[in-house]
């Protein structure tokens, strides 16, 4: 029996600009990670982004910390283009309680995002994440890569992490 969740449809014509970031991607070496706030560290990552017909493109991140393979961090949510633009929104919720939108724009096979709204629960752990803001760029060679830059209640916006990654399916 097929599973209902993974039933070929068209791309939505208006995701086209998007077709590059389709699939599963897995990082090749670990990424680097680091914040005034916190020991570097180097963490392996999986991206899978999908989509079901609609003009809307699904996506998962998982991060593992690289040496004893431990879940690190959750990300998922949609990518949104707006109609007729190069306008790009992430919608985002993460396992850390953090719900944020980042807007940008596409270049090419570039997305350049900055946060353009932040909510967190209410306990959410201090010192609070006040500013992000991603690039994502498919590279000549057919890597992505990502940088994350984060700002908080104590830090101005820094790079946070780097990784690199292959398109596995």
């Amino acid at each position: 029996m097929a599973c209902p969740f993974h039933q070929s449809v068209d791309l939505n014509p208006g995701l086209l600009p998007l077709d590059w970031l389709l699939g599963t991607w897995e990082s090749d070496e670990p990424g680097e990670g680091s914040f005034p706030s916190i020991n570097p560290f180097r963490y392996t990552e999986t991206l899978h982004f999908s989509h079901v017909g609609q003009p809307v493109i699904n996506f998962m991140f998982n991060a593992f910390h690289a040496t004893n393979k431990k879940p690190l961090h959750r990300e998922c949510g949609f990518i949104r283009l707006q109609p007729g633009t190069n306008r790009v929104a992430f919608i985002i919720a993460q396992n850390s309680g953090l719900v944020e939108i980042e807007e940008g724009e596409l270049a090419g096979q570039q997305l350049n995002l900055h946060s353009h709204a932040l909510a967190r629960t209410s306990f959410a752990k201090e010192p609070h994440v006040q500013q992000i803001s991603r690039v994502f760029q498919l590279r000549p060679d057919g890597k992505l890569e990502q940088t994350v830059s984060m700002a908080t209640d104590n830090q101005p916006l820094m790079q946070h992490l780097h990784i690199t990654y292959h398109r596995s399916s």
